[in-house]
């Protein structure tokens, strides 16, 4: 138990800015291992932010100024980790012609037009999806986009290699024991029992986009980076809430 709580520690200090207890005697290769728990993550993130909307609500803050601060609360809390790969994954993707040219975009601290423009898309996307949920269900669709969106990006560790020779996902490039991927699956689907039945199938726009972009990794890069990852945590995001409209609507 005392291994578990390590990796749950380390899973949690790599995806958010939370303050944590020293790790003594760190080893990188560890980090493999704790990303078991990126699903764990993200419920918490998830949490929070479902926390912050019902607070804003409970004070009788507009609908869609509490959907803002909890999106809010969940870029602050991971510091906009995902946020900032999707922003260099697409200036790289846009921008570069070759695997080479693409990944010293991606390098590149300066955002870029792509990068930009994606940023915003994606989050005005977010914002308009959580605002046409119903408030009933909306704090456990939030849980359980979070999980599943870290889910997906593991899911990406485990089929694909790493393309960098350094970074700060390198340690993540080990392929996956079967446990953690256990682990991962467990605690990234978890979060649905909380949905209505009807909305199970939020999954299926999930596992398409999953698709598409892990194609779309393998054409152009030959696999993923760090930044990869949180480009595929904020498009499985966007895909769950999508999916939950179409459950609604239908």
């Amino acid at each position: 138990m005392k291994h578990q709580w390590r990796l749950f520690l380390l899973a949690l200090g790599f995806l958010t800015r939370l303050p944590l207890p020293a790790i003594k005697g760190f080893d990188p290769a560890e980090l493999n291992d704790a990303a078991r728990y990126f699903p764990l993550v993200g419920m918490i993130v998830g949490l929070l932010a479902a926390l912050v909307l019902l607070a804003s609500l409970h004070l009788q803050l507009p609908v869609m100024v509490a959907i803002i601060l909890s999106m809010v609360a969940s870029v602050w809390l991971t510091g906009a980790f995902h946020e900032d790969g999707l922003a260099d994954t697409m200036d790289g993707l846009g921008g570069g012609w070759t695997k080479e040219q693409v990944l010293t975009i991606m390098k590149d601290s300066r955002i870029g037009s792509y990068g930009a423009i994606a940023l915003v898309l994606a989050l005005l996307l977010k914002f308009v999806s959580l605002s046409h949920i119903p408030l009933e269900i909306l704090p456990f669709v939030m849980l359980a986009a979070h999980a599943v969106s870290r889910l997906a990006a593991v899911l990406v560790i485990a089929s694909q290699e790493y393309v960098r020779e350094e970074g700060k996902a390198k340690p993540l490039a080990h392929k996956l024991s079967a446990t953690s991927l256990g682990v991962a699956l467990f605690t990234g689907f978890a979060p649905l029992a909380l949905l209505p039945a009807g909305l199970w199938l939020a999954w299926v726009p999930v596992v398409l986009v999953w698709l598409w972009f892990s194609r779309k990794l393998r054409q152009r890069l030959g696999g993923y980076t760090g930044d990869c990852l949180g480009a595929m945590q904020q498009f499985t995001e966007l895909a769950f809430y999508l999916g939950v409209l179409l459950c609604v609507a239908n």
